[in-house]
C-alpha cells in the first residue's frame, strides 16, 4: 500500500530538519512534499500580477509555421541520416539567465550543435520551429547511420504501426529492424535548466563511443532530443516563454509555436518512451503518478512500462552516491508508489501525458533535485548554485541513460505495447483495467487507480441549421486534424443514432489509432470532486462544449451512411454576400478579429441588437479580404444600418490581466497596451484609452493618490471590463455596479453548465463555461443585468469543485447565481471565458463586452 500522503508530509520535514543541521547550503531544505510548482490555486499557471508580454511575440505565436518533420513527404524520403546542417551562430548574451549557473547558454547551443555534428555520423540536427521570442527549436536525433532506403523503410514501418497496427503486428520487419523511437524533452520550463545540459552530454558521450552496446544501441534506436524546448525562459529565467505561458499546460489548446512544435514531434517521430526532464523536488520525482489517472490512455500498457522504468530510473539515480548528509540530496520517489494524491496525470496538457495519446507507453515527467530557481538563484552564492547545477545535470543525465537501457532491453515489448494501444483504438477493444493481474509486477494497484471510459462510437460535427457556428466548426476540425486525429467529412445527407445530418457534417470515428486523443480533446469529460481531495492542475476540459461548435457524441448506428470521406484540412467557410449591406455575427474570435480590423480600417461599422454587426456594402472589398484570412461570413442584411443601432469605434484597451487573457485579446486583434499597479503609480494616460480590463495585478487600495484620482476618473466616464475576485474588487472600490461578489473554492476548475440571457453580450453563446476559482454574485443593485447564471442546482460538468470545509464555495452554492452581470459602464465575469487562451467560444463574451462598455 502507499504512504498516505500525510505520513509522506511528515517523514519529508523531518528529514529535511535533521538534514539541515550537518550541511551549510545543503539543499536538503528545498525538499518540499509534492505539490506541484506554481501550485497553490488548482495549479496556478504564473505569478499574481499583470501580464506584460510583447505584441510581437503574441504575432509569431499566431503566425508562426508549422514544420513538417515527417519522413514521408518527398525532401525527407530522399535523405538518409546524418542529416547534417551547419547553424549559423546567435549574437552572445551576457545576461542569459544559464550563465550564472554555469550551465549552458543559449547563445552557445549552435556553436556546440555544429560541434557535435563534426564528430562522426551519429548526430543530425534540425530547426523543428521558432519560439515566440524567435529562437530556433533544435531537434538532434542520434542513431546509426542510415541510407535513404533505409530511412524510407523506417518510415513505413512507423506509419504501418500506426495506419495498420494488427498487420505491424504480425510483420517480421517490424520485430526485427524496426528502431525504437525514444524522445527527451528538455527546458520546457526556462528556469528548469538542467535538462539541455544533461542532453548535450549525452549527445558528446554517444557520438564519441567506440564500445559494442553503445552500436548496438544506435542501431536498434532512434533517440530524439529536443535540446531547449523553452529558449525564450532560458535566457531570462523564466518558466514561462515570451508570452508568459507555461508551455507544460498547453497541448490541447497548442496556441504557443513551441508546444505545436512538440506536437509535431510526437506526430512525426511517434515515441514509444520519452522523458520530460524538470525541476525541483528533492528527492528527484520520477511518474508515474498518483491517481486520479486519465480515462482516456490504454493506462495497463503505460502504467506497464512506466513503472518498469521508473524503477531503473531510481535505481540509478540513487546509484551515483549523493546523500542528504553529504550532498543534500534525498533518495529519488515514485509518487505512484509513495504518495496517495496530488501528484496525477489526469488532464493531458502535461508533456508526458500529452504523448501518450500518440503511442508512448513509457513517458514520465523527471524533477530534478537541487532548486537553483526563484529566490535561490537570487539570494544564494554562485559557487552554491553552480555546485547544485551540476548535481542535476549528473542526475538528469543518470535517469536518460536508465531510459535508454530500459528502451534496448525492452525493445521488442515496447513496440509490441505501442502496436497494441493503435489496434485497440483502430478496433474499438475495449479498454483493459489495471489491477494485479493485468499489470503483474507493480505493487498497490487499488480500485483508486482504476479510471476506463465508455466511448462513444463517434461524434459528428454537424453543418447546416444544425450547427452554432460553421467558422468554429471549421476552425476545430483543423485543429483536431493538427493534432493526428482523424476526421472525416459526409458526402451526402444522412442519418444516425435518431437524428439527420445535412451533407458535408464531418464524423470523427472513435475506431481510430488515436481515439483517446479524440474523445479527450471532445468528451465532456468527468466530475471527479469525490475522488481526491486536491488535483494538480485543471481538471475539466472539453473542446467539445467550449469551442463555440455544435459537436454532438454517437452512441450507435452505422457510420457508412454518411458516405464520409477522410479530409485533410475544413472545407473554407470564409464568404461574402455578392449584393447589398452585410450582416457580421460576433459568435467567434475570428469575427472579433474582422469587426477590429474594419473598425481599424476606418469602416463605419454599426451593432445590431441581436450582437452582430452591420457592415455598409462599400466594405465589400475589405470584408472579402477578411473572409480569405479569419474563414467568415459576410451574410446580406436587409438592415439599413440608419436605425437604433449602435455606432462602433476602435476600441483599446488597458489590460490588468494574465498573459492567457493578454494573448486571447491579441487574439481577437484588439489595441491592448498592458497595465498595473506599478504603472499606473508610475504615471499613465488615460487618454487614449477607451475600456479597462481587470483580473490580475491591479489593486486599487496600492494606487497613490494621483493614480487612484487617475482611474477613478476615467472608469466614470469611461468603462471597466472585471473577471474574477480582482476584478470586482476594482468594481466595488471605484462604486460602479452594486452587486456583492461570492468567491467560490479557490480550488475549483471545471466545465460548468450556464444559462445565457439571449441579450447582445451572451446572444449564440455556448451553453457552457469554464471556471478557475469561480466566481458569482448576489444582492444586485438596480440597473444591474444578469446575462449568464450558473445553470440551477449543481453546475459542474466535469472538473473539480468540492465546497470549504465549512460548507460554502461548492457548486450547489453557485446553481442559478449570476455569473456575468452589466450595467451602463461595467460588465462583470465570475467565469474565465478567456483561461489560457483555450476556450474559443467563450472569447466573444469578452470581446462583446469590451465593445459595449467602451
Amino acid at each position: 500500500m502507499r504512504l498516505p500522503r500525510p505520513v509522506l508530509i511528515a517523514t519529508v520535514i523531518a528529514t529535511a530538519t535533521g538534514s539541515l543541521l550537518l550541511a551549510p547550503h545543503s539543499a536538503t531544505a528545498d525538499r518540499e512534499p509534492p505539490v506541484r510548482e506554481g501550485a497553490g490555486r488548482a495549479g496556478a499557471d504564473q505569478p499574481q500580477g499583470a501580464a506584460k508580454g510583447p505584441a510581437n511575440a503574441a504575432r509569431n505565436a499566431l503566425t508562426s509555421p508549422v514544420i513538417d518533420l515527417s519522413g514521408s513527404h518527398l525532401a525527407s524520403a530522399r535523405r538518409g541520416y546524418p542529416r547534417e546542417q551547419v547553424l549559423s551562430p546567435d549574437p552572445e548574451n551576457s545576461a542569459d539567465k544559464s550563465i550564472k549557473l554555469g550551465l549552458t547558454p543559449y547563445h552557445a547551443i549552435a556553436p556546440k550543435l555544429n560541434a557535435l555534428q563534426r564528430l562522426g555520423d551519429r548526430v543530425s540536427v534540425e530547426v523543428a520551429g521558432r519560439s515566440a521570442g524567435g529562437h530556433r527549436l533544435y531537434l538532434v536525433t542520434v542513431t546509426a547511420p542510415e541510407s535513404a532506403g533505409q530511412t524510407l523503410a523506417q518510415e513505413r514501418m512507423r506509419e504501418l504501426i500506426e495506419n495498420a497496427p494488427g498487420a505491424a503486428a504480425k510483420d517480421p520487419a517490424v520485430k526485427a529492424t524496426y528502431k525504437t523511437p525514444v524522445s527527451f524533452n528538455n527546458n520546457i520550463h526556462g528556469d528548469e535548466w538542467e535538462g539541455t545540459d544533461a542532453a548535450l552530454d549525452l549527445i558528446e558521450r554517444l557520438a564519441n563511443a567506440k564500445d559494442a552496446p553503445t552500436a548496438d544501441l544506435l542501431a536498434h534506436n532512434r533517440l530524439y532530443f529536443n535540446i531547449t524546448a523553452n529558449p525564450d525562459g532560458r535566457i531570462a529565467g523564466t518558466r514561462a516563454n515570451a508570452n508568459g505561458f507555461d508551455l507544460n499546460r498547453d497541448f490541447i489548446t497548442a496556441s504557443q509555436p513551441e508546444a505545436r512544435a512538440i506536437r509535431q514531434i510526437a506526430i512525426a517521430k511517434q515515441p514509444a518512451v520519452m522523458l520530460d526532464l524538470h525541476g525541483y523536488v528533492n528527492g528527484t520525482l520520477i511518474e508515474p503518478t498518483t491517481p486520479p489517472h486519465g480515462e482516456n490512455y490504454e493506462y495497463d500498457l503505460f502504467l506497464k512500462n512506466s513503472y518498469a522504468n521508473a524503477l531503473g530510473m531510481e535505481a540509478a539515480v540513487n546509484g551515483l552516491g549523493y546523500t542528504p548528509a553529504k550532498d543534500g540530496v534525498e533518495p529519488a520517489q515514485i509518487p505512484f508508489r509513495d504518495q496517495q494524491e496530488g501528484w496525477d496525470d489526469w488532464p493531458p496538457v502535461f508533456t508526458p501525458q500529452y504523448q501518450a495519446f500518440h503511442g508512448a507507453v513509457a513517458a514520465h515527467t523527471v524533477e530534478i533535485p537541487l532548486t537553483v530557481n526563484n529566490s535561490a538563484y537570487d539570494t544564494l552564492p554562485v559557487a552554491e548554485l553552480r555546485r547544485r547545477s551540476a548535481i542535476n545535470v549528473d542526475v538528469a543525465g543518470a535517469a536518460m541513460r536508465a531510459t535508454l537501457a530500459y528502451a534496448q532491453t525492452h525493445r521488442a515489448s515496447i513496440i509490441a505495447d505501442q502496436i497494441e494501444v493503435f489496434r485497440r483504438g483502430a478496433t474499438g477493444a475495449a479498454q483493459v483495467p489495471v489491477s494485479a493481474d493485468t499489470v503483474p509486477g507493480v505493487p498497490g494497484i487499488g480500485p483508486e487507480d482504476v479510471y476506463t471510459t465508455d466511448f462513444p462510437r463517434a461524434y459528428v460535427i454537424p453543418a447546416g441549421g444544425a450547427q452554432r457556428s460553421a467558422t468554429a466548426a471549421a476552425r476545430l476540425v483543423d485543429h483536431l486534424l493538427a493534432g493526428d486525429v482523424r476526421v472525416t467529412r459526409a458526402t451526402r445527407d444522412f442519418r444516425l443514432a435518431g437524428r439527420s445530418y445535412a451533407k458535408g457534417s464531418y464524423v470523427v470515428d472513435l475506431h481510430q489509432p488515436k481515439r483517446g486523443l479524440a474523445n479527450v480533446m471532445l468528451a465532456d469529460g468527468r466530475d471527479i470532486s469525490d475522488k481526491v481531495s486536491v488535483m494538480y492542475d485543471i481538471s475539466g476540459w472539453s473542446l467539445g462544449r467550449l469551442w463555440g461548435a455544435t459537436v454532438v457524441p454517437v452512441r450507435g448506428g452505422e457510420l457508412s451512411a454518411a458516405a464520409a470521406l477522410r479530409v485533410e484540412a475544413a472545407a473554407h467557410v470564409g464568404y461574402v454576400a455578392p449584393r447589398g449591406d452585410l450582416r457580421l455575427r460576433l459568435d467567434t474570435p475570428q469575427e472579433i478579429a474582422s469587426l477590429n480590423s474594419l473598425l481599424e480600417q476606418g469602416v463605419s461599422v454599426r451593432q445590431l441588437a441581436d450582437g452582430s454587426v452591420f457592415v455598409p456594402g462599400s466594405a465589400r472589398a475589405r470584408a472579402a479580404a477578411l473572409a480569405r484570412t479569419y474563414d467568415v461570413a459576410f451574410d446580406a442584411t436587409e438592415a439599413t444600418g440608419g436605425g437604433r443601432e449602435t455606432p462602433l469605434h476602435r476600441v483599446r484597451v488597458a489590460a490588468a490581466v494574465t498573459s492567457g487573457e493578454l494573448f486571447a485579446l491579441r487574439e481577437m486583434n484588439f489595441d491592448v497596451v498592458p497595465v498595473s499597479t506599478a504603472v499606473l503609480n508610475a504615471g499613465f494616460d488615460w487618454s487614449a484609452v477607451d475600456v479597462l480590463f481587470v483580473s490580475s495585478g491591479l489593486d486599487h487600495a496600492r494606487l497613490n493618490e494621483g493614480a487612484r484620482a487617475a482611474l477613478d476618473a476615467f472608469l466614470h466616464t469611461h468603462g471597466l471590463v472585471g473577471r474574477g475576485a480582482v476584478g470586482a474588487a476594482l468594481n466595488s472600490a471605484a462604486g460602479l455596479l452594486v452587486v456583492r461578489p461570492v468567491e467560490g473554492n479557490g480550488d475549483a476548475n471545471g466545465v460548468v453548465r450556464v444559462v445565457n440571457s439571449g441579450g447582445p453580450l451572451t446572444a449564440n453563446a455556448p451553453d457552457h463555461g469554464f471556471v478557475y476559482a469561480p466566481v458569482w454574485f448576489t444582492d444586485l443593485g438596480p440597473g444591474v443585468r444578469v446575462e449568464q447564471a450558473y445553470a440551477p442546482g449543481d453546475p459542474l460538468v466535469s472538473g473539480h469543485w468540492r465546497p470549504l470545509a465549512d460548507g460554502t464555495g461548492g457548486p450547489t452554492a453557485a446553481g442559478g447565481q449570476a455569473a456575468v452581470v452589466s450595467g451602463p459602464h461595467a460588465v462583470l465575469f465570475g467565469t474565465e471565458p478567456l483561461f489560457r487562451d483555450h476556450p474559443k467560444g467563450e472569447f466573444p463574451q469578452v470581446g462583446r463586452a469590451l465593445l459595449t462598455v467602451s
